[in-house]
């Protein structure tokens, strides 16, 4: 076999082979023609689906896409910066972490995903994170244990439709939902709830709520009758690619104070189907931050 030559193309790190040469196993030439090398950058969603999936593989490679001078941490159990990132991975268990991210989506410099996690024992979360020139720079997420079975209809907290349509009607979807959360859920006008839904047809994951405009009526009012009530009070953000629409709002449940993360399929226009977590905020005395929740 002759002598391989190396050369180092101009404006390049990386060098090529490209002196002719024969393949031993079929006594070819090699085409060795210089090729242009291209970088095949990555997605911001496919950076935030990677850097999750890190958490499990420990794959160092996506921390990179943490910006290492500005990271703005809103997990109150989590200290601020790329250091409090790094104190997780360093004190995982012995069994290590799981991560299987469900759903990722995208809106302009922000990109949501829902995942199931194993992180402490199993959970459910939904992750949000910003974007600035490619790198993130912000954190939301919002998590809750993993029912170890299906709700009243019949499903899981992940299960369901996972696929992007209808990407020209994405601020047509997000204005709609945005109606609906201020109408229905922080409103409490339930006596309108007809105007976004189509009839009773409504799929829901949320683990005690059955299927149906009616199912979620029936929750609201058993819970009531308890004396516990789900108040919203603010929307502090509306995400959405196409038919699924993501919205962060404050408010209590149970009189504690709560950050209700809200997942909607919209289709022909009604709010079809939905996946939340909801989870209690802890006291400022316990936050590991002060970025707070939102």
């Amino acid at each position: 076999m002759k002598k391989m030559k190396f050369i180092m193309l101009s404006g390049m790190s990386l060098s090529l082979l490209i002196a002719c040469s024969t393949n031993p196993e079929t006594n070819t030439k090699i085409d060795s023609t210089p090729k242009e090398v291209v970088e095949v950058k990555k997605s911001n969603q496919e950076k935030a689906v990677a850097l999750l999936t890190s958490i499990q593989t420990g794959e160092k490679a996506p921390v990179g896409y943490i910006n290492p001078n500005k990271y703005i941490q809103h997990n109150l159990g989590i200290a601020d910066g790329l250091a409090g990132f790094g104190a997780v991975l360093q004190n995982a268990p012995e069994s290590g972490f799981k991560v299987n991210v469900i759903r990722s989506y995208s809106d302009g410099d922000y990109v949501f995903t829902q995942t199931d996690y194993d992180f402490y024992g199993p959970k459910i979360g939904f992750d949000v994170f910003r974007f600035e020139n490619g790198l993130i720079v912000e954190h939301w997420d919002n998590l809750t244990a993993k029912s170890d079975k299906p709700n009243p209809g019949g499903h899981t907290q992940i299960d369901g439709v996972t696929e992007v349509t209808n990407l020209d009607k994405t601020a047509e979807n997000k204005a709609l939902i945005q109606n609906f959360v201020n109408t229905i859920l922080i409103g409490q006008k339930y006596d309108q709830s007809a105007r976004f839904f189509d009839g009773d047809n409504y799929i829901q994951h949320n683990t005690q709520v059955p299927d149906g405009v009616s199912g979620f009526g029936a929750a609201v009012k058993a819970m009531a009758e308890q004396g516990i009530f789900m108040v919203y009070e603010k929307t502090h953000k509306i995400l959405g690619q196409g038919n699924f629409v993501l919205t962060m709002s404050e408010g209590t449940f149970g009189g504690k104070p709560t950050a209700f993360y809200d997942l909607f399929r919209v289709e022909n226009g009604k709010v079809a189907e939905h996946w939340d977590v909801i989870a209690t905020i802890p006291a400022k005395e316990d936050w590991k931050n002060e970025n707070g929740k939102f």
